[in-house]
């Protein structure tokens, strides 16, 4: 049986190594997070809302790449701990823009500090030519399966 015949090469697959990547990651970011009270979802929402704040739901989920479901129940835990504020009523559509609170800024500042510990500590051993190399591989990589996701078949 030829190796193609055989599956996937796991000890080449740059897929699978990036899943490795992404599993070894997160693991690491829960560590540091767990002493904060935080997961790295908790986390991920806190992060998008200082840097796009007024994000809905369905905006966090994607950026967190959670579904909505998970999202909304992850924010009103926020917003009962006080992490996040909310309007009673959305003032356009459905969509209940979110904003962090003082508490949360406070909280998100521990948590950016020690997922920085982790990225720094992953990229240790790379040059920084080495580091904008693999951002670059990493950005075209992404950029081309978007772009077979929206890849139309029908010759238009």
């Amino acid at each position: 049986m030829s190796q193609s015949d055989a599956g996937i090469d796991l000890d080449r697959s740059l897929g699978y190594l990036l899943k490795e990547a992404s599993s070894a990651l997160r693991a690491a970011m829960e560590e540091v997070l767990r002493p904060l009270g935080m997961s790295v979802t908790h986390y991920s929402c806190l992060e998008l809302l200082a840097q796009r704040p007024g994000l809905s739901n369905s905006e966090l989920a994607r950026g967190a790449f959670v579904t909505r479901q998970t999202m909304n129940v992850l924010l009103q835990a926020l917003e009962r701990d006080g992490y996040v504020s909310r309007p009673a009523a959305a003032p356009v559509g459905k969509a209940l823009p979110t904003s962090l609170t003082p508490s949360g800024r406070r909280s998100l500042e521990k948590a950016t500090a020690a997922v920085r510990s982790v990225e720094v500590s992953m990229l240790a051993g790379m040059t920084g030519a080495e580091h904008e190399a693999a951002f670059r591989s990493l950005k075209s990589m992404v950029r081309s399966l978007r772009d077979r996701d929206g890849d139309d078949d029908s010759g238009a």
